[in-house]
C-alpha cells in the first residue's frame, strides 16, 4: 500500500522502508566519510548500481541533498559533492550554537516514552566500534542520536533544520576523528550519553548545558 500515510512519518520525514530514503542515507554517510569526494561528478546511472536501488529513488534523494547543501546542481555539469568548506562549516558551528541547545532543551521538555531508545541507546557498541576504527558505524550512531533527539522535540520544522545543520558538521567531524585517539573517541561518546541522560531525566537546563559541551569549539578555534 502506498500514499501518504506510508510514505511519511508523523514527523514529516520520509518514512525508512522507503527506498529512496533508504539511498539518501547511504549517499548522504559516503558524502560525509569522505567516499564520494568532494566535486565529484554523481551520476544517477552509476549510484543507482552502487547503492542497489531506482534511478528515480537516487534522484530523489540527491534533490533532498542538494537542498540540503550536501551536493550541487550546475548546468552541463550535473550534480557535484559539495565542497569541503570550512568557511560554511564554521558558520553551521555558530547556528548550531544557536539551535541545538534549546534543541536539546525542547526534547528534554517534550519527548514521549517512545522517543527514549533511540536516544538512550543510539551508542550502544561504540566502545567496539572505536577498538576496530569502524568509523561508519560510529557515523551512524551519531546520525541516529542526533535525529532522534531532534524528532523528540515534536517540532518537526526544527528538527528539519537542525539535522541538516548537523549533516553539514559532521564532515568535519569524520576529518577530525580520523586524527582522534580512541580515548578522544570515547570522551565524545561520553558528551552524547551524558545529553541523552538529561533528556530522559527531563532536565532542559542540563540538556542544554550538556548540548554546548557536545558541540565544543569551532573549526577556527582548532586551527588556533
Amino acid at each position: 500500500m502506498k500514499g501518504p500515510l506510508t510514505s511519511v512519518e508523523p514527523s514529516g520525514d520520509w518514512a525508512p522502508g522507503l527506498q529512496k530514503a533508504r539511498l539518501y542515507d547511504l549517499i548522504l554517510m559516503d558524502i560525509i566519510l569522505g567516499h564520494l569526494a568532494p566535486l565529484q561528478v554523481l551520476e544517477e546511472k552509476a549510484l543507482a548500481a552502487r547503492y542497489a536501488g531506482g534511478v528515480s529513488g537516487v534522484r530523489e534523494a540527491l534533490g533532498r541533498l542538494a537542498i540540503e547543501g550536501m551536493v550541487i546542481r550546475r548546468p552541463r555539469v550535473g550534480t557535484l559533492v559539495a565542497p569541503l568548506d570550512l568557511g560554511e562549516i564554521e558558520h553551521a558551528f555558530e547556528v548550531r550554537r544557536i539551535l541545538e541547545g534549546r534543541t536539546a532543551a525542547l526534547a528534554a521538555r517534550n519527548h514521549r516514552p517512545e522517543d527514549l531508545p533511540a536516544i538512550v541507546g543510539a551508542f550502544d557498541g561504540a566502545e567496539a566500534a572505536i577498538e576496530s576504527g569502524d568509523f561508519r558505524a560510529m557515523l551512524a550512531m551519531d546520525h541516529a542520536f542526533h535525529r532522534a533527539v531532534a524528532f523528540a522535540t515534536h517540532n518537526p520544522t526544527l528538527a528539519r533544520f537542525v539535522i541538516a545543520l548537523q549533516n553539514t558538521a559532521t564532515r568535519y567531524w569524520i576529518w577530525q576523528m580520523e586524527k582522534q585517539s580512541p580515548a578522544d573517541q570515547m570522551r565524545d561518546v561520553v558528551l552524547h550519553r551524558a545529553l541523552a541522560e538529561a533528556i530522559a531525566r527531563r532536565d532542559p537546563a542540563a540538556a542544554e548545558a550538556a548540548c554546548a559541551l557536545l558541540i565544543g569549539e569551532p573549526p577556527s578555534a582548532q586551527r588556533g
